[in-house]
């Protein structure tokens, strides 16, 4: 080995070393926060929240050795994916240990051992994020793909549970009146889920550091909602469906679904080479676990979201007011509509995902 080639080896092997103990050390952050949550430990609490500043540093000092190295070494294929990765992890590690403090900070307000059901939920939502975290620090110190898909499916998991307890937290403040601890509950279960996220976007660099596969664009689920579901709904979800076939999973839905599609929406888009075999209205499920499988939930007429009384936590609405359904068969009017929907698809669609995925 030569000495430019021990000389890199020495680099990278102090890089790893560090990042290694970055991720260490947010973990046993992590550990701290929440024993001092579930324990009223407020000592505890103020030493989780002090701990942070090293991590800083760590941080500063991770991100200058990065940098040095590919100053230095001009670094190419498999130590290029690294460090990048590396660069990105520790951002991830350090917005983690920021999640920390947000805990610890909460637990001194909170002043007290959580009780009741929110205890239960608390203990075992804090230790799915850990055990994530944990499996992905470890999936990308040993660059091990197969760990960190298991990583993700964790953390998916944690994502699920989450919906129901953000739920729970809502009701309750409804119905008993939104007080300081819900209130606190609330910002410690979104840190939770913050946790989980960065969690998973740790375990996709592992996966791009050994196979150079990027994370994959997310599929944004979208519902097109309208009155009866006979004629704008379907027609936003085909033109969804042509316009940008692998970028989201279209639905659409009615308040008072009709018994049949509208004719010259038939009419205009078969012309147009659409397929609607198989289509019929849909009736709107209107359940907070049907409702929450949605990323975006668009409303076709001034009045269908009133009908939607709970927008789940992790779902967006839009309404588009300037859709009409056309009167007669003025194919002028069938175009226009057309082309207004679309105008909304591309807007919407560039929004989630960006002009360079689309």
């Amino acid at each position: 080995m030569s000495h430019l080639e021990e000389r890199l080896e020495h680099d990278l092997n102090e890089i790893r070393d560090q990042i290694a103990a970055m991720g260490s050390s947010v973990e046993q952050e992590l550990h701290n926060a929440f024993h001092a949550l579930h324990t009223a430990d407020e000592k505890l609490a103020f030493t989780t929240i002090l701990s942070d500043l090293p991590i800083n540093r760590l941080m500063r000092k991770i991100d200058r050795l990065c940098h040095a190295f590919i100053a230095v070494h001009l670094p190419s294929a498999g130590h290029l994916r690294l460090i990048s990765s590396v660069i990105r992890a520790n951002i991830i590690l350090e917005r983690i240990g920021d999640y920390a403090v947000t805990i610890a900070r909460e637990a001194v307000q909170l002043g007290d051992v959580p009780d009741g059901y929110m205890s239960a939920e608390l203990k075992s939502i804090s230790d799915e994020s850990i055990a994530v975290l944990s499996e992905s620090i470890s999936a990308f110190n040993s660059s091990n793909a197969g760990r960190a898909r298991d990583a993700i499916t964790m953390a998916k998991k944690v994502e699920n549970e989450m919906d129901g307890i953000y739920a729970g937290l809502l009701d309750s403040a409804e119905t008993g009146g939104c007080n300081r601890n819900t209130m606190i509950y609330l910002i410690i279960f979104s840190q939770l889920k913050r946790v989980a996220d960065q969690a998973k976007n740790l375990a996709e660099e592992a996966i791009f550091v050994e196979t150079g596969q990027a994370k994959q664009p997310k599929v944004y689920r979208i519902l097109f909602l309208d009155e009866d579901n006979s004629c704008l709904g379907p027609m936003a979800e085909l033109i969804a469906r042509n316009i940008y076939p692998d970028a989201g999973e279209y639905s659409s839905a009615g308040v008072h679904p009709a018994d049949s599609l509208n004719n010259g929406m038939v009419a205009f888009m078969q012309e147009r080479g659409f397929d609607l075999s198989g289509m019929k209205p849909q009736k709107l499920d209107r359940s907070r676990e049907a409702l929450a499988q949605y990323h975006v939930i668009v409303g076709l007429h001034k009045k269908v979201l009133k009908t939607v009384v709970k927008i789940p936590f992790r779902t967006s609405a839009l309404n588009w007011k300037d859709v009409r359904v056309p009167q007669d068969q003025n194919s002028e009017a069938w175009e226009s509509l057309h082309k207004t929907l679309a105008l909304h698809i591309r807007e919407l669609l560039t929004l989630l995902r960006g002009d360079e995925d689309m």
